[in-house]
């Protein structure tokens, strides 16, 4: 079990990474589509540096999740993905009610199922 959870943590892991591309490099057509912004305002440089900055800490939180479970174990590593998924979830929450509904289906919903299956093990 511990295997699929480890598994599970590193394709959310590489999911923030895919957001950080989009998000720091992403066209102004494929930002504003995927965040349900206008495109009007991703156009602009205020809009721009925000995402980037968005991007740097998806990309960290992305990179966390893939090394955790290959630096740590045991109860160690529980409570470090307890730490990380947590964020992860409330975050969605936030992203979910202020930005996209989506993110409720694409970030939140793999988080809480891996969540789970952690206090299970």
């Amino acid at each position: 079990m511990q295997s699929l959870i480890n598994i599970l943590v590193i394709l959310i892991g590489i999911e923030h990474l895919g957001i950080m591309l989009l998000e720091m490099f992403g066209s102004p057509e494929r930002q504003a589509k995927a965040f349900n912004m206008h495109l009007e305002f991703v156009h602009q440089p205020s809009a721009k540096t925000a995402l980037g900055n968005q991007g740097i800490y998806n990309g960290a939180l992305g990179l966390i999740l893939i090394a955790t479970p290959f630096l740590f174990s045991g109860t160690g590593l529980t409570m470090i993905l307890t730490l990380l998924l947590g964020y992860v979830i409330l975050v969605a929450i936030y992203g979910g009610f202020t930005a996209t509904k989506k993110i409720f289906i694409i970030q939140l919903l793999p988080a809480v199922i891996v969540m789970a299956l952690i206090w299970l093990v």
